[in-house]
C-alpha cells in the first residue's frame, strides 16, 4: 500500500481494507506479535500543524518525526517534558520515530516519575476507527464519542482502537541546569531504598535509576535552585555509600535503555517500587537488569525463554503488575502473550472497546493478543 498523506487518505483506505492492516509510522516500535496483513504507512501524514509556544501547546499530524519537534521546541527553549524513549537501539529498527508511534504505544522516559506520561501531556487526538470514521477529542477540536476520554485512551492502545492522524501536546519550558548524583556499586535492594529517599524527599528528583549497578538520581530546574538541592540531598544519601555529582550524565542511556542493547529477549516489567528487587532477585543465572522510575520499571535481558516469559508473567501478576515481552524472536512472540494477560472484567472491557471502534477487528489484530 502507498504511503498515506492526508487523513481523508487514511479514511479511506481503512473503508476499503478487504482485511487486515498493519498500522506504521516510523517503523520503530515493532512490539508484539505479527498476525498478518497489509501496512497502512501513516508517515506522510507528517508536520506541525499549530504551534503556540506563549500557550505551551503544539498540534502535529501523527507521521511527523519526534526529531523535528524537539527541535521546533528547542528553539523557543521549550521540551517535550516526558522524555519519550527512542526504541530503535534495542530494537534494532531503522528509521526515524513519529510522534503518533509514542502518543499509541504511551512511550514516556525517566521523567514520569515526576512529570507524568505522554497521556498526561495530550491535550486531543484525531483518529480513524476501524471503520473508517474520522473521530475528534480533545483540544481544540472536542467531539464527544460516546461519553470515553478517547485521548488517553489512544495512549497506550498500539494502533489496535483507531489510526491516529493528529496529537495536541502540552508542552513545558526547557530547563536551566541539571545535575546527577551518583551512587557506585550499589545492590538492588539498597537501590531502591536509596532511590525511595530521594523522591521522597521535597529536592524534586527528576529521574531515578539503577543502571550497571549504579544508582543516578537527577535534579533540574534553574541553575541556583539545582546546586541548593545537589548540596542538600547529598548527606541524605551518605548512608548509602559515597556521593559523586556528574554535571552532565548521559540520560540517554536510561531513556533507551542502551545495556539491553544487542540482546536477544528483552522484558519490561512495571511494579511497585519495592518490588523491584525481587523481580531481579528471580531472575536466572546470566540475565541482566536495570531499573527506572525508581525501581517501579524493570528491564530484563536475557536468552529467548518461554519458561521465563512465562516466570515474570507469573511473577508480575503476583505483584499486581505487568510483564512485557518487548524484544523476541518471531517464535518467541508466536509462542507466549507479549503483552500480560488481563484479569477477566478487564479483558471484557477490553474486548467490547475494540468492538465498539473497530467492529470488523482489522487494526493490528491480534498484536496485543493474550
Amino acid at each position: 500500500m502507498d504511503v498515506l498523506r492526508t487523513e481523508q487518505d487514511v479514511a479511506e483506505a481503512v473503508r476499503d481494507a478487504g482485511g487486515p492492516l498493519i498500522v506504521r509510522g516510523g517503523g520503530t516500535r515493532s512490539i508484539g506479535r505479527n498476525a498478518g496483513g497489509d501496512v497502512l504507512d501513516v508517515s506522510g501524514l507528517s508536520g506541525i500543524t499549530l504551534y503556540e509556544p506563549g500557550a505551551l501547546t503544539i498540534v502535529a499530524q501523527a507521521g511527523t518525526k519526534v526529531a523535528d519537534i524537539e527541535a521546533a521546541l528547542a528553539a523557543e527553549k521549550q521540551r517535550l517534558a516526558f522524555e519519550p524513549t527512542d526504541m530503535t537501539g534495542l530494537l534494532g529498527t531503522s528509521g526515524a520515530s513519529t510522534i503518533g508511534g509514542v502518543m499509541a504505544t504511551n512511550a514516556s522516559g525517566p521523567r514520569r516519575i515526576q512529570a507524568g506520561a505522554v497521556r498526561d501531556f495530550a491535550l486531543g487526538v484525531r483518529f480513524v476507527d476501524g471503520a473508517g470514521q474520522v473521530i475528534k477529542n480533545g483540544g481544540r477540536v472536542m467531539k464527544n464519542v460516546t461519553g470515553y476520554d478517547l485521548v488517553k485512551l489512544m495512549a497506550g492502545s498500539h494502533g489496535t482502537l483507531g489510526v491516529l492522524t493528529e496529537v495536541s501536546l502540552k508542552v513545558l519550558p526547557a530547563v536551566e541546569a541539571e545535575v546527577t548524583l551518583v551512587l557506585p556499586a550499589v545492590a538492588a535492594e539498597q537501590a531502591v531504598r536509596a532511590m525511595s529517599a530521594a523522591l521522597g524527599s521535597p529536592y524534586e528528583v527528576s529521574g531515578a535509576a539503577w543502571i550497571d549497578g549504579d544508582v543516578w538520581l537527577r535534579l533540574e530546574g534553574f541553575a541556583a535552585s539545582v546546586a541548593y538541592r545537589a548540596e542538600a540531598l547529598t548527606p541524605l544519601l551518605a548512608a548509602f555509600g559515597a556521593v559523586e555529582v556528574v554535571q552532565k550524565a548521559d540520560w540517554s542511556r536510561v531513556r533507551d535503555v542502551a545495556p539491553m542493547h544487542g540482546a536477544e529477549a528483552v522484558w519490561r516489567i512495571s511494579v511497585k517500587p519495592s518490588d523491584g528487587p525481587a523481580v531481579i532477585a528471580g531472575l536466572p543465572e546470566g540475565a541482566r537488569s536495570l531499573m527506572d522510575w525508581g525501581g517501579g520499571l524493570v528491564w530484563v535481558r536475557h536468552d529467548a525463554s518461554a519458561d521465563l516469559h512465562r516466570a515474570l508473567q507469573a511473577q508480575a501478576a503476583t505483584l499486581g503488575g505487568h510483564a512485557t515481552l518487548i524484544k523476541g524472536p518471531e517464535a518467541l512472540r508466536a509462542a507466549v502473550p507479549v503483552f500480560q494477560p488481563e484479569a477477566a472484567p478487564v479483558a471484557a472491557l477490553t474486548a467490547q472497546l475494540r468492538a465498539r471502534f473497530d467492529p470488523r477487528g482489522i487494526l493490528n489484530p491480534g498484536l496485543m493478543a493474550a
